[in-house]
Order: structure tokens, then sequence, then C-alpha cells
């Protein structure tokens, strides 16, 4: 018998026993979908993981002060940063490429067309070059307007939209606590940040402003800045480059031997990776549910076959009776168990990419669906077809012709 013919005579047979064919291959659509959804929720995860990296910048360490707290006490001084230790850190350490201080207050931006309550941060003309962040329209703030303490402003793309609609801000008036500012530029969108909050919805103005204006001096350091970003450049190792940082600020603010810091330096790409190392757990914990369900169907396979192999005794000892050989037999059962696992696996894929794509659209979760996935599912239905039907197609084709006929 040709494999075309063993191919229809399969189809004939499972076309028989339908409902039973469907709901033997649950397993294996419930398999396949699952992965479908794991592999593009996690591709989109990674991706997602990718771009914060790149955008934060690999090579970056924030710090940002904190209590101490002293042996035997809960907490401690709380001890700012001033403009003056940002620059002399950046001094020191070789590798620094550029520096930013930061300083931020809660506002009230009033404009000719609403008011919206957000976010404005102090910081120095280096921003753009180190949290890589781009304008889309206008221009960012010089040196020069910063250390004059010019009342400029370049506002997130969530302003743009909610304030200023289709109509481009540069150049508005604006005013903020009642302190007027002008629209220079707006800010390319950037999206949520790692904790889930709009880092679109923002305005940056340059740093002496903010202080003086808005966020208020603090007469124990007049330069206070609330924390300060430093970029370094490309290939050093950045865990070698936070410890020097840390040294180097411990000498600066008097800390002993022993004693608590009160700063925190943070490596931003560090944490975003071991979240995608949580990520890969959980996308690991996924895989091996959808495996077990790829296993569970692949045993219900051969336990229908099984089955089909002892309803079809008679049937095939009439097939050997008239020339049918041992492995025409075989072929035909294996091809059976084969088409049964690929129609699961096909339907599996149209429900994991429906499934995917609702995600998308419910959750709001990004997916990233790469053409091997398909591939991927059916090669998996296949191999489950021929691991699980080999069995009972070897059960079949070493039945005696005799044994066979005599059946009841």
């Amino acid at each position: 018998m040709s494999f075309v013919n063993s191919f229809f005579t399969a189809l004939q047979a499972l076309r028989l026993n339908g409902l039973r064919s469907l709901l033997t291959t649950l397993g294996i659509i419930i398999g396949i979908a699952s992965v479908i959804v794991m592999v593009a929720i996690g591709n989109g995860a990674r991706k997602s993981v990718e771009e914060q990296i790149e955008r934060l910048g690999s090579s970056m360490l924030t710090v940002f002060p904190s209590t101490r707290a002293s042996r035997g006490q809960a907490s401690g001084r709380f001890m700012p940063f001033s403009e003056k230790t940002m620059y002399a850190l950046e001094l020191e350490l070789p590798d620094v490429l550029a520096v930013t201080g930061d300083i931020s207050a809660q506002v009230t931006l009033v404009s000719a067309e609403t008011d919206w309550a957000t976010t404005v941060r102090g910081v120095n003309a280096t921003y753009p070059l180190v949290r890589n962040q781009l304008v889309a329209d206008g221009d960012f703030f010089a040196a020069e307007d910063v250390t004059s303490g010019r009342r400029y402003a370049v506002i997130g793309a969530t302003i743009q939209r909610e304030v200023f609609g289709e109509i481009s801000a540069v150049g508005a008036s604006i005013r903020l606590n009642n302190v007027p500012f002008e629209v220079i530029g707006v800010l390319a969108a950037t999206g949520e940040t790692f904790r889930g909050r709009d880092s679109d919805d923002v305005i940056l103005a340059p740093l002496k402003t903010v202080r003086d204006r808005l966020a208020g001096n603090w007469r124990p350091v007049p330069d206070r800045i609330d924390s300060m970003y430093f970029l370094f450049r490309q290939g050093i190792d950045i865990d070698e480059a936070k410890a020097d940082l840390e040294t180097a600020l411990r000498l600066d603010r008097n800390i002993e031997p022993g004693q608590n810091d009160n700063f925190r330096v943070l490596s931003f790409a560090s944490f975003v990776q071991a979240r995608n190392e949580t990520s890969k757990t959980f996308s690991y914990l996924l895989a091996a549910a959808a495996g077990i369900s790829l296993l569970v169907g692949g045993i219900g396979i051969m336990n229908i076959m099984l089955v089909s192999v002892t309803e079809r005794t008679r049937e095939i000892g009439l097939r050997m009776a008239i020339g049918a050989r041992r492995r025409d037999i075989m072929i035909q059962f294996l091809i059976e168990a084969v088409v049964l696992c690929t129609i699961g696996g096909l339907i599996g894929l149209a429900l994991g990419l429906g499934g995917a794509y609702a995600i998308t659209s419910l959750a709001e979760w990004e997916i990233l669906i790469e053409p091997s996935l398909v591939i991927i599912a059916i090669v998996t239905s296949l191999a489950v077809g021929i691991v699980f039907g080999f069995f009972p197609a070897r059960q079949a084709a070493r039945l005696s012709p005799i044994d066979a006929l005599r059946y009841e």
C-alpha cells in the first residue's frame, strides 16, 4: 500500500470516530496552545527587557541618598547630595563620561486650555546623553540655561497629548505652581517604567530653576540634588565601577568602616536583568506545564490507538490475508497517530495564536511571535505522534493473521 493510500485510509478511520478523535487530541491542543502563548509572552518580555536596558543604559549608575541606620538604632540622618559632590566624583572616577543631577517637585501645570497635575524634574543639560532620552520636537536646554536659571521646560509625550493635543507645545507659555515657563521641547515617548509608571508624564527643566523656584532650597546644602546619574564608558565592568563609586562616596560622606551607607547605588541594567531571570524561571515553569500536557496528550493518543487496534483486529487480519505486509499495517497505524497529533497541533496553534493576541489586547502585555514558533509547534506534534504511535502500530503489525481473523 502506498503512503498516499495509507494517509487517506487513516483519515477515513479517524472520521468514523470523529468525536473520540477530537477528545483524544485535547491534550495535544492544550499543550501546543500553552507553548505558543508561553513562548510569545516570554519573547515579548525579553524584547521589552532588552529595550529597557537599551533605553536606561547598561553602563549607567543611579545614586540616591538614604538614612543611615547606626548600630542599635532604627534610623539615622538623611544626608542629601550636592552638585559640588557630583562634579567632584565625575573628576575622581576616570571612566565617567557624563553626569547629571536630579531634583523633583509635584506641580500643577496651567495652560490656556487646561490644568494638569504632574512632576517637574530639574536636571542638567547632559540629561539626554546620560539617560538616552530623545527630543521629538524642539530642543533641550543648554548648560548656560542651567547655570543662569532660565525658565525653560521640556515636556513629556503624555503632557503634549493630554494638554496640547495635536497642536505643538513648543513655544507655548505655561505656569508651574504660578511660575511662568516657556516650552522649548517635547520628549520622545518612552512608555512605562519597570515599575509600571508613565515615564512620559513629566516635565524637565533646568536644575537651578527647579530648586530655586519650585522645590525649595535647603540651607545646610544650598546646591542640594535628590539623586545623581553617572554614565560610564561602554565596555567597562559595571560592578567594578559601582564598587569604585561606593568607595568614593563613603570617603566623601565621612562614613567610618563598619558603619552603614547613607546612600544607595543602583544599576538599572542589573535590576532589569534580574527581572529577566525571574521571567525566564516563570517561562520554564510554563514550559514544564505545557510539556506535562503534551505527555498526557501523547499517552491519550497511545491509549486510543491501542483501543483502535483491538477494535480493528479482524480488519487487520483480513488486510494481511489479502497481501498486506506487516510494514504496511505498521505504517497505517503510525500515520493515524501522526495525523491525529498534527490535527491537534494545528488546532492548538490556532488557539495559541488567538490567545496570545487576546492577551495583548486585554492585558496590554507585549508579545513576540516568531515564524520558527509555527515550525516548532508542527514538529512537536509530529514527534508526539511518532513517539506515542509507534507502540500501538508495532502491536498491530505483530498480530498473527490467523488469530486476527478468528478474533471476536
